[in-house]
Parts: structure tokens; sequence; C-alpha cells
């Protein structure tokens, strides 16, 4: 999906609270999150392919990447505030689950999911109030 030129435009000029982090932050905080998202689902997936791990297990972590990945392109590219609040609350959502899910099998993944839930609520939280002030 192709954004368009005034993305940036379009999100500076929303009403945000005065504690919304610049979009610079924001891009580093998720620099420090991927690797790790990228770690444990990766050790998830090939637990399942070595049917050390139910395929079921593996249903949250799918839906949580498909939700991510589809962040950008509903706020940035659709530039839909609806959506991207349903999306972002999938996302939260299944962190949660994700965590739940393999608490009893695999503890550290559970673990390793705490900074990404940490900043998925502050990321809820703000978005929920950006889609209610605009």
């Amino acid at each position: 999906m192709m954004f368009s030129p005034d993305w940036l435009q379009w999100y500076d000029a929303l009403q945000k609270p005065s504690w919304t982090p610049p979009p610079a932050t924001i891009g580093l905080i998720w620099q420090v999150l991927y690797p790790i998202i990228a770690v444990s689902f990766g050790f998830v997936l090939i637990q399942i392919l070595r049917k050390k791990l139910p395929w079921r297990t593996g249903l949250p972590f799918m839906i949580n990447l498909i939700a991510n990945l589809a962040f950008t392109p509903l706020q940035f590219g659709l530039q839909n505030l609806n959506l991207a609040l349903i999306d972002i609350v999938i996302v939260w959502a299944t962190i949660l689950w994700c965590m739940a899910t393999v608490w009893h099998q695999v503890r550290w993944v559970a673990w390793a999911q705490l900074p990404y839930l940490a900043w998925v609520t502050i990321a809820t939280t703000l978005q929920t109030l950006i889609w209610l002030k605009n």
C-alpha cells in the first residue's frame, strides 16, 4: 500500500495528548521490540514445526503478527482512525492470548512479551485518545 506523501502532515494535524511521543521515538521503540518479537515468535513457530508445541499455540501469534503489520497501513495509509483503533485493540488482546497460550510450555516466551505488552498498552491508550479527540 502506498502512503500519501502527506501522512506525516496528516498525523501532525491530529489532536493528540500532550504526552504523545514524537514519531522518531515511536520508531525507536519498535526497533527494540521487533527483534524480541522475531526471536520469541520464531521460537514458537520452530517448536510448532518440530511438533513440540501444538499448532493451536501458534494461532494467537499469527493473528498478532497480521494485526501488527496491518496497523501502519490502516493508520497512515488509509488514515482511518476507527480501523486503526480496532486493530491495535486486537494487537493488545492477542499479546495477552500469546502469553497465556505459552505460559505452561515455554515461560520465557511469555515473559519476553512484557515489553511488547507495555508499549502496546501505551499505544492503545494513545490511539484511543487520538480517536476520541478527532
